[in-house]
């Protein structure tokens, strides 16, 4: 088994205590899908990597490294450079929902929690697409809710609930993703009204507004929001800053934005200044948070 927890990767090439608990055992247990995280969350938080600190770190081949490297360069997430690489995330770079599943998880439960106590008994609900989405959908286990989940991965943790009715939209579906796209998805959202659309999205910016990886996912969530009296958005604070590809809405279309403390202050009152309320979820950050789990 491989445990990976880092809180931040200056630590780790200084020697810092606490931040980072040693691969054990055979490092094969380190799947591509732990070392795409490590690498992605650490350029989200520093804005580079070092090729010998990551071998060191995950305990495989400078090779191993620089493959993967290669490979997420060539996917867009960022700019091969002599010892290591940049952070250079475009719009349009979708991190697989494999490696996703391991990023900020435990900012992702928080955000879940506090989302659905803002949910009551019989509320009808959009609930959106991506890891963070399904995090909420386990927290709406406890309510008595009709959800539309935009997602297979959602609809399969409600289906079997006892406390929500669920609500398929119909269309395509997305390879990997597992969401619903295309316009069947959309025209059954316009044949509904909702209380409140839970929405997450792959940036949040005071300029370009909610935005999303996908095109497709984009003109499905413009149609959950049509269709719903509210909408609250769940969004680590990684998200904040960041312009994807596909535009969803302005900022003020939502009323709440929920996020984790690690939110940058000045980004938070951003937002708040154009009409909309950004609620802090309290995660346990000052403890190291797992980033990779394999074996």
């Amino acid at each position: 088994m491989c445990i990976l927890v880092v809180k931040n990767m200056r630590d780790v090439s200084t020697g810092g205590h606490g931040t980072l608990a040693a691969c054990t055992g055979d490092s094969k247990t380190v799947s591509t899908e732990d070392r795409y995280a490590l690498i992605l969350e650490s350029l989200m938080t520093e804005g580079h990597v070092e090729t010998s600190t990551l071998t060191r770190t995950l305990g495989v081949s400078e090779m191993t490294i620089r493959r993967d490297l290669m490979r997420l360069e060539t996917d867009g997430a960022l700019r091969r450079v002599r010892g290591g690489a940049t952070r250079t995330l475009n719009g349009s770079y979708e991190p697989p929902f494999a490696v996703r599943t391991r990023l900020r998880a435990a900012q992702k439960d928080a955000i879940a929690r506090a989302v659905v106590s803002h949910i009551v008994d019989g509320e009808t609900i959009v609930l959106d697409g991506g890891t963070t989405a399904i995090a909420i959908a386990e927290q709406l286990l406890t309510k008595l809710t009709t959800v539309c989940p935009l997602s297979l991965r959602a609809a399969a943790i409600l289906i079997d609930s006892g406390t929500a009715r669920v609500l398929a939209p119909g269309g395509f579906i997305r390879p990997d993703e597992h969401t619903f796209i295309g316009n069947e998805a959309v025209e059954a959202l316009g044949n509904h009204q909702f209380d409140t659309f839970i929405m997450t999205a792959s940036g949040i910016s005071s300029h370009a507004g909610y935005t999303e990886w996908n095109e497709d996912d984009a003109a499905v969530k413009r149609a959950a929001l049509a269709s719903s009296a509210r909408c609250i958005v769940a969004c680590d604070s990684s998200k904040f800053g960041q312009a994807a590809f596909a535009r969803v809405a302005a900022i003020a279309e939502a009323e709440l934005i929920v996020t984790d403390d690690a939110v940058d202050p000045v980004l938070r009152r951003e937002l708040e200044e154009l009409g909309t309320r950004v609620e802090v979820a309290a995660t346990s950050s000052a403890a190291p948070q797992p980033v990779g789990l394999a074996g």
